[in-house]
């Protein structure tokens, strides 16, 4: 281990849906897996590397439908690069083969199916020693217009399937993590995320996953401004504002959080290929980022008196729909990387 980074968790993972995320028809060619393995294992600032990944069971890269021998192959080309597995994310939504958990029967079916390959998948990978920790990530997988219609009966009925996946979840020994972003009908504000984990009401099985540019968008109150903490037209520049918003949003939420997504975010919302527009991701050191990534980090790393929760085991950077340009240059990593070390030398802990 560096030197100059003594901490050794939470361990530091990239994830490698960037890859496919936004991408195909109507946008730019996917990375293949292999390729944003070799990026992420080549990565290293001051003798410090990424310790894992985080997965998208979907093709081209994890087909959800992959044979017990599909995943022996692959945790052997994750090992080999040095690298193991955490969060998996379900592909829930109906492009992919799920429903929306607010929709009718048949769409609420198909989710739970998905849930159900996808805790398959996780508890294999783990079986097979390539996965120590992580979650199976989930969301309401339909958008805020179509919950808007009904907003009681569509929230009662996501719990409904939610729960229904939490019992699937159980029969592999996983815990599933609901990621809110505004985009997610049901998920797309603070209130409404803490609600309907309370309606959910299985804590030890479903938490939440709390990703850094998303949860900035909750400030905003992008798609609920009834929720909104920063006032219409607030300085985003203004870092003070931003922690007390954060501090506010963290003491309902960081009870709940068990996966955690370092991200960067310039307060602006952008969307690519099939993806719904949604809190964009920015590089960590681009000019117009306004969080300081260590110091928000920390209000989802440490309770309201500054200790460290130690509720994950590793913390993720997404950085979705980046161009490939940017992410084929060596530098791009070892820039995230260095603000991942950063994150774990002021939060993290040595054991």
């Amino acid at each position: 281990m560096a030197t100059k980074h003594p901490n050794n968790f939470p361990k530091l993972h990239n994830a490698a849906w960037p890859g496919v995320v936004g991408k195909g028809e109507g946008s730019e060619p996917a990375i293949p897996l292999e390729k944003m393995l070799d990026l992420t294992a080549a990565a290293e600032v001051d003798g410090g590397k990424f310790d894992g990944v985080d997965l998208f069971l979907f093709a081209p890269h994890v087909d959800i439908d992959s044979s017990d021998a599909d995943l022996k192959k692959l945790a052997d080309t994750v090992k080999s690069r040095g690298l193991v597995i955490g969060s998996v994310v379900a592909p829930v939504w109906p492009p992919t083969g799920g429903g929306a958990a607010g929709g009718g029967p048949e769409d609420r079916k198909k989710f739970v199916a998905q849930v159900r390959k996808g805790c398959r998948i996780a508890k294999t990978l783990r079986d097979l020693g390539v996965r120590p920790h992580g979650v199976v990530r989930i969301d309401s997988a339909m958008g805020v217009a179509d919950w808007a219609k009904d907003p009681e009966g569509t929230t009662k009925r996501i719990a409904e399937t939610f729960r229904e996946a939490c019992t699937v979840a159980e029969e592999f020994g996983e815990r599933l993590a609901a990621e809110g972003e505004i985009c997610w009908g049901g998920m797309h504000s603070w209130k409404q995320m803490a609600r309907l984990l309370e309606l959910v009401g299985r804590p030890k099985t479903l938490g939440f996953q709390a990703d850094m540019a998303h949860t900035m968008l909750y400030l905003m109150g992008y798609n609920a401004q009834e929720d909104a903490i920063l006032p219409a037209g607030a300085d985003l520049g203004d870092k003070k504002a931003l922690d007390e918003g954060l501090k506010k949003i963290t003491a309902v939420l960081r009870p709940w959080t068990i996966d955690l997504h370092i991200a960067q975010n310039d307060g602006s919302v952008h969307g690519s290929g099939s993806h719904d527009k949604t809190g964009r991701h920015c590089l960590p050191n681009d000019p117009g980022g306004k969080l300081d990534i260590t110091s928000a980090a920390g209000r989802w790393m440490r309770d309201e008196k500054g200790k460290k929760t130690k509720a994950f085991k590793h913390v993720c950077w997404d950085g979705c729909m980046f161009p490939n340009a940017v992410m084929m240059k060596p530098q791009t990593w070892n820039d995230i990387l260095a603000a991942m070390l950063a994150v774990r030398d002021a939060h993290g802990w040595c054991e």
